[in-house]
């Protein structure tokens, strides 16, 4: 499949999800989009990543692939970095912690290009790590602040939350930076991808889908936020009904929600089976949740079996004569087997 194609195909795909979501709430299909569809999504999001990440802890590791960026734990008087090159539980943890949280490999990472010359260039990526990190937190924020409608009373958390992300308050309603920032990022990522050469070269539409989607997700819950006003009161009655399990579908909520809910469930749904499940994957990852201790332990292939196996002592007693006639060095020389 060509670059154009999967551009177009993904974004196709995210027009066609739309129309979809916007015929089934003119067609008094409220009922399969706002009670049935999100308990597919909801059960299908656990069961694919619950199978995922089995699936990834029953895979073998015989050996220690760790990847490493420091000096790895030797001579006492050699200063080793523990954690980028850990010897300990510890050091992996918290190399887990920095490469989770603050995306570090990410931050220190480099493009290279041929200029001219030719001449190699390397360049940072930090617009790529703050891009990642802005995306990542901010969709996080957008998350979490969405259990006001899930709870009854709402969390003081939800609320610090909430105060926190409209800090500035420039409109009414307030807005969220977390919106903006999530809109951006997203932009940012697709344009990148776009753009630049060798990352559009290597881009399936399972790469451009998933960015079509949280654009149109953002797009339609910024739409319900600021300018296509629709009923909370209906939205949270709904949303509570479904996690007591009496669910109810209320009337007058509007098409943009269903379509902004339906969007979500697909995006729900799409997750275990995409690029989107390195969340969990990343933990299981070998290169970074081992500690690099080979010279410590030695660590046995659990698939070896036992091998006839042809020592350099009984290979040198089978050709030491040619050896020395071939002038090659032996450590034993005919004299000393003679005695």
């Amino acid at each position: 499949m060509n670059i154009i194609s999967s551009f177009l195909l993904s974004f196709l795909a995210g027009i066609a999800l739309i129309v979809i979501a916007w015929a089934g709430a003119l067609t008094n299909l409220q009922g399969l989009f706002g009670v049935v569809l999100p308990y597919i999504a909801i059960t299908t999001f656990v069961a694919g990543v619950v199978y995922r990440v089995l699936n990834w802890a029953q895979s073998p590791v015989p050996f220690r692939i760790p990847t490493t960026c420091g000096q790895e734990k030797s001579f006492p008087w050699i200063k080793a970095n523990c954690i980028e090159n850990p010897s300990s539980t510890l050091g992996v943890v918290i190399r887990m912690a920095f490469e989770v949280l603050t995306f570090r490999s990410l931050f220190r990472g480099t493009t290279v290009e041929l200029r001219g010359g030719p001449k190699l260039d390397y360049r940072s990526t930090k617009w790529l790590w703050m891009a990642a990190l802005g995306f990542h937190y901010s969709f996080l924020m957008i998350f979490f602040r969405h259990f006001r409608f899930f709870t009854e009373p709402i969390p003081a958390l939800v609320h610090l939350a909430e105060n926190m992300d409209s800090f500035f308050e420039v409109t009414v309603p307030a807005l969220y930076i977390s919106d903006g920032l999530l809109m951006a990022c997203v932009t940012y990522l697709l344009i990148r991808r776009v753009i630049i050469p060798q990352v559009r070269y290597i881009s399936l539409p399972a790469d451009y889908f998933p960015l079509f989607l949280i654009l149109a997700i953002g797009t339609t819950g910024i739409l319900m936020r600021y300018i296509l006003k629709v009923d909370v009161v209906s939205i949270k009655e709904l949303a509570m009904g479904l996690v007591t399990f009496h669910p109810a579908v209320p009337k007058g909520i509007g098409s943009l929600f269903y379509i902004h809910l339906f969007l979500v469930c697909v995006l729900i749904i799409y997750f275990p089976f995409s690029k989107l499940v390195h969340l969990g994957g990343v933990f299981l990852s070998p290169t970074r949740n081992l500690a690099n201790n080979n010279r410590q332990v030695r660590h046995v292939n659990p698939w070896n079996y036992p091998v006839k196996v042809h020592t350099y002592a009984e290979y040198e007693d089978d050709f030491r004569e040619k050896m020395i006639e071939a002038g090659l060095p032996v450590e034993k020389e005919l004299s000393d087997e003679k005695e």
